[in-house]
């Protein structure tokens, strides 16, 4: 059987406002986020969680405020881990 090379019509594309980063609510507001498989992690990043380095290879999660849409200084690389239980625990300080 050949293989189907042409998107499927019948499966919806958009995830959301940003098309590619998943709507997440909870009690610390909204926020767009998005999964970093490892083959696409290629730089070293500081999970704001744990304070420890997200190694390239590692896959993680990247978030961001909802209603910023577009503004890349306000991203933020998370190990998932880390960002399922920010509510549970603060972010880290560095000293």
């Amino acid at each position: 059987m050949p293989r189907r090379n042409r998107p499927r019509r019948d499966v919806p594309r958009s995830a959301g406002p940003a098309g590619w980063a998943q709507p997440e609510s909870g009690p610390d507001g909204d926020w767009l986020v998005r999964s970093v498989p490892g083959s696409q992690a290629t730089k070293p990043y500081r999970c704001p969680g744990c304070d420890h380095e997200i190694r390239p290879g590692v896959p993680h999660v990247v978030a961001w405020p909802a209603d910023e849409l577009g503004s890349v200084a306000d991203r933020r690389h998370w190990h998932r881990p880390c960002w399922e239980a920010r509510t549970r625990r603060g972010p880290t300080r560095r000293r």
